[in-house]
């Protein structure tokens, strides 16, 4: 972004296009309450106070709104800040939108609102990218984490370590810069000191798993040969009649997918039955390859077979492609008699269903929640990305090289280097220390208006 750009009013549609109750278009930046008052026929705006009117292009009405003005430092983003509340029609929001821009701001880029706020103190970036976290999540689960983040969490924690990190770091200069008023530290306080602060960053990535997961989720996929019930169980999860169901093998020629919140985003990918042979068309080759390609991708797959038939050759070969990967066996058609058949598993871990009755649903629904979720409550505690947690990694190898040091008595100068490392490793998490290219590429993953 040109720094001169950062300097300048923006404006931006901050809720999303389409019909609604509500439409909100921001403005940040010193013109914004030359702007405002520019197209607003109300009273003069005063910060802290809604004021009600019409937004107008000369002498068109263009909507009824509520305006609410705020003054710096006492905004979102630490500047000047209008929020103009509208009715959500699209072509209501983009007229008040081009008024803001035809008077004198410009249209912000992704992320810009935050950004500024970071950039004026408002928030530190771990605070940021928990706004973004917060907007992308796909479950309630994740969304309460991320307002954790956003709320501090994080950043407290990590305050935390850095300044139990300075304090050894200021009393081993102390030690080197005035010898003779200050007795370097102990080798075995230093120990002791390197190894909580080392114990304090690996519970913060001891939950690195289970932030993948609530954030990126996992992807279930229901395996077997054509007509054992694998879309009937798709749209029994969905509570929807989303695949098509017959009789007829191979009905199912493509991959579906729809995403259940189920405590984690769960990608549930109904495939097409597995199976060779003559009577396989070119269509449902296609897609019987897609479906061993998505048994490949999956995190969990459940096998599905028809317990009232003979399992078999197909059955097989289907299970032999699956059975070394993470899986629950399924056994559907409970409400008919089951056939006696010699399987290459045992039977005692076997979940028995009904599509068409229902019976075991909900208790495979438990199997499967359990095993997505499978992380305590320490191990939710904080909630990192990528960035964060390389951040984290290279502050953990710095306090380890320091660690090693003080264990051999090395110079507490050559020390002191180790520990001034690892701090900047911690600084680039709250963003003390970060470049424009790391910050472009936070931000644009956010949307324009926030």
């Amino acid at each position: 972004m040109n720094l001169l750009n950062e300097f300048e009013t923006i404006t931006a549609i901050a809720t999303p296009i389409g019909t609604g109750g509500v439409g909100v278009i921001r403005i940040s930046g010193e013109k914004s309450f030359q702007i405002a008052e520019k197209i607003f026929s109300g009273k003069n705006l005063v910060p802290g106070h809604i004021a009600h009117g019409w937004i107008v292009d000369g002498d068109v009405k263009i909507d009824e709104v509520l305006v609410l003005p705020f003054k710096a430092p006492k905004s979102y983003t630490g500047e000047d800040v209008i929020e103009i509340h509208c009715h959500g029609g699209v072509n209501v929001v983009k007229n008040i939108l081009n008024l803001t821009l035809k008077s004198g701001a410009r249209l912000a880029e992704r992320g810009e609102f935050t950004k500024r706020a970071f950039l004026n103190k408002k928030m530190d970036l771990s605070q940021a990218e928990a706004v973004a976290d917060l907007i992308h999540a796909k479950t309630k689960n994740f969304a309460i984490q991320s307002a954790k983040n956003l709320s501090g969490v994080l950043r407290q924690k990590v305050e935390e370590i850095k300044g139990e990190i300075f304090e050894t770091l200021s009393r081993i200069v102390a030690g080197i810069d005035f010898p003779e008023d200050v007795a370097e530290p102990e080798y075995s306080y230093l120990i002791g000191r390197f190894e909580h602060s080392l114990k304090e960053i690996d519970k913060i990535l001891a939950c690195v798993k289970s932030s993948d997961i609530l954030r990126q989720g996992i992807k279930v996929a229901i395996a077997g040969k054509p007509n054992v019930g694998k879309s009937s169980l798709f749209n029994k999860f969905l509570n929807t009649e989303r695949a098509i169901v017959t009789d007829i093998a191979g009905t199912t020629r493509d991959v579906l997918k729809e995403n259940l919140d189920w405590d984690v985003a769960v990608t549930l990918i109904d495939t097409a039955g597995i199976r060779e042979g003559a009577e396989v068309g070119k269509v449902e080759e296609i897609g019987i390859e897609y479906s061993k390609q998505s048994v490949e991708d999956a995190d969990l797959i459940l096998f599905m077979y028809d317990s009232s038939r003979k399992f078999d050759k197909e059955d097989l070969e289907i299970w032999n492609l699956l059975k070394n990967k993470k899986h629950i066996i399924v056994a559907n058609k409970a409400d008919l008699p089951i056939y006696q058949n010699e399987l290459p598993f045992d039977e005692s871990g076997v979940v028995r269903i009904s599509t068409l009755s229902g019976v075991g649903i909900e208790e495979l629904q438990s199997q499967v929640k359990d095993i997505v979720c499978d992380f305590s409550s320490e191990e939710t505690e904080f909630i990192t990305n990528q960035r964060q947690e390389e951040c984290l990694k290279n502050c953990r190898e710095n306090l380890v090289h320091a660690l090693d040091a003080a264990k051999v008595n090395e110079l507490q100068d050559m020390i002191s280097i180790d520990l001034k490392s690892a701090l900047l490793c911690l600084d680039e998490i709250t963003g003390e220390v970060i470049t424009d290219e790391i910050l472009d590429n936070i931000f644009s993953h956010f949307c324009i208006g926030k």
